[in-house]
C-alpha cells in the first residue's frame, strides 16, 4: 500500500489544471526520503537566500560564513555537512551570540552577526526554518541567513561526504 505524504501541513494531495486536464499530484513515501513532514518554502522569510550544494561548499571555506546544522543533535551523530557547526533548532534563539550577536538587556544586537547557512534533514524538514523565523523574531538580519533546503537528504543523494559527530 502506497504512503501518503503530505505535501502542505493541510494537503496530500494537489490538483493542477493542465492544458490535457486535471492531474491530481501525490507525494508518497519511498526510501530515500530522511523524514516524512512536508515540504517547505524556498524562502521561508523574505530576504533569507537560498543556496545549494557549491554554494554551501563555497561557505565551507569562506570565515564570513558559519554552516549550521540545526537538527535534532541525535540526526547530527549520523553524519552532517563537515565544518558546520550544531545549534539545534529549539537552542538558537538563546545562541545568538555563537553567530556573531550581542546580547544585552533590550535583547540581542546583530549589526555584527555573520552570515549563516542554516540547513537540516531536507525539503520536508521544517527545523532549520522554524530556527530561521526564531532567530529573525530575536533580531537576527533575514538578510545574513543563506537557506539550504536541500539539507542532508540532497547532500547524501549527491554522495557528498559527511562526517560524524558527537553533537
Amino acid at each position: 500500500m502506497v504512503q501518503l505524504l503530505n505535501i502542505t501541513a493541510d494537503e496530500t494531495k494537489r490538483v493542477v489544471n493542465l492544458a490535457g486536464g486535471p492531474v491530481e499530484i501525490e507525494r508518497h513515501r519511498n526510501d530515500m526520503q530522511l523524514i516524512t513532514g512536508y515540504l517547505q518554502p524556498m524562502v521561508p522569510i523574505a530576504g533569507v537566500t537560498p543556496v545549494g550544494e557549491l554554494e554551501v561548499l563555497a561557505c565551507l571555506a569562506d570565515d564570513d560564513y558559519v554552516v549550521v546544522d540545526m537538527r535534532d543533535p541525535d540526526w547530527r551523530l549520523k553524519g552532517t555537512i563537515p565544518g558546520s557547526i550544531s545549534i539545534p533548532f529549539e537552542e538558537v534563539a538563546n545562541c545568538l551570540d555563537v553567530l556573531g550577536c550581542v546580547r544585552s538587556s533590550s535583547g540581542w544586537n546583530c549589526d555584527a552577526a555573520k552570515k549563516i547557512v542554516a540547513f537540516c534533514n531536507g525539503p520536508a524538514c521544517p527545523q532549520s526554518t522554524r530556527a530561521m523565523h526564531a532567530m529573525v523574531d530575536n533580531g537576527f538580519p533575514p538578510d545574513k541567513i543563506y537557506y539550504y533546503r536541500g539539507g542532508m537528504q540532497d547532500w547524501l543523494v549527491l554522495g557528498l561526504t559527511t562526517q560524524a559527530s558527537d553533537a
